[in-house]
Parts: C-alpha cells; sequence; structure tokens
C-alpha cells in the first residue's frame, strides 16, 4: 500500500480537483471491503496513515461555496469540498475500527462522530 508516498503528496499540492478527486479514490478504497461488522481490513489499515492524510483535510474542512439562494450543481457531481472531506471522515470512521474516531477527532478537531454518541 503506498498510500504514505502518493495520497499525501497530492493532497500537498492544495489544488481543489486534486483534492477531490483523491477524497473520491479514498472512499472507493474504504468501501470496497466492508466486513460483516462494517469495518473492512483496508479502512484500517489505513488508521496509522491519518496524520500523513488528514491535516489537508483540517484546512478544507469549512469550504464551502456560498451562493447564497443560488444553486450548487457541484453537489451533483459531489466537488463541493467541504461536503465531500466530511463524507470521507464519516466513512474512515465507519470503515477504520475502534481507533479511527480517536485519530480523526485529534487531527481534524471539529469533526463529530457519526457512530459515537
Amino acid at each position: 500500500l503506498c498510500v504514505h508516498l502518493k495520497f499525501p503528496a497530492a493532497l500537498n499540492t492544495r489544488q481543489k480537483k486534486v483534492i477531490v478527486k483523491v477524497l473520491k479514490v479514498l472512499q472507493a478504497l474504504v468501501q470496497c471491503d466492508t466486513g460483516p461488522e462494517g469495518q473492512g481490513l483496508i479502512g484500517q489499515a489505513l488508521v496509522p496513515y491519518y496524520r500523513q492524510i488528514l491535516p489537508v483535510l483540517n484546512i478544507f474542512i469549512r469550504q464551502n461555496d456560498n451562493l447564497g439562494d443560488g444553486i450548487d450543481y457541484g453537489q451533483q457531481r459531489r466537488e463541493t469540498l467541504g461536503e465531500l472531506i466530511m463524507e470521507t471522515l464519516e466513512q474512515f470512521e465507519v470503515h477504520g475500527g475502534d481507533d479511527a474516531f480517536i485519530n480523526i477527532k485529534y487531527l481534524v478537531p471539529v469533526y463529530q462522530s457519526v457512530v459515537v454518541t
């Protein structure tokens, strides 16, 4: 798994189009290996790499387009960066096992759990 080399380098470009593509790939990666309890091995294997992946996401997590009463067609294509980051973090938590939430919360303090109440 070359996560420690490729994904952080792509995210560190800080280009919106690149980040969107990386997030979609990461979501597909953790969802493709789902166990009976919703936790796959790929999701758990990514947890040690959160320290390289999540800091850039923390920078952009609040970046949503404010169009007032306009229509955001980027939502249909899943290109709204802030929402896509939240979806990805939720997938990381659901599929990442027991240590996922605490690691996400440490690196992205504004994140609220979708599993733990």
